[in-house]
């Protein structure tokens, strides 16, 4: 896998909530035009995006706020059996710390375990755009 990406409302809050899960902004673009409309299928498209890379440098996320056309759907609000996106799950060093510091950039946990192996958790949401 080389990246995934993800549509959200506030790029910086984003940039910010995965970059406390260890990801560092690679760069930041505004993409439109003929090449970009052809790629994607939207006229008059505009986007900016940033990619981020995992700590490795093996893996991407690529972050686009859509500035034209509009959004269409929020997928926050699709029950987890419904196509497309699902999670992206991260391996921390430290949970505790991880999650004090992504409470600062809105995240709610929902419920937490842990087992010999592993520590597990469910948030309920992200930065205020992304779940």
């Amino acid at each position: 896998m080389d990246n995934v990406g993800i549509v959200v409302e506030d790029g910086p809050a984003t940039i910010a909530f995965f970059g406390e899960l260890g990801l560092e902004l690679e760069g930041q673009s505004t993409i439109d035009g003929d090449w970009a409309e052809r790629v994607t299928g939207l006229r008059d498209m505009r986007v900016e995006i940033a990619m981020m890379r995992t700590p490795d440098g093996h893996r991407r996320l690529e972050i686009s706020r859509f500035l034209r056309p509009p959004v269409v759907a929020d997928h926050r609000k699709a029950p987890v059996n419904a196509l497309g996106y699902l999670r992206v799950m991260f391996a921390v060093d430290d949970i505790d710390k991880t999650l004090a510091r992504l409470r600062e950039h809105g995240l709610s946990v929902a419920k937490s375990f842990s087992t010999k192996t592993c520590i597990a958790c469910a948030t309920s949401a992200g930065p205020k755009d992304f779940s």
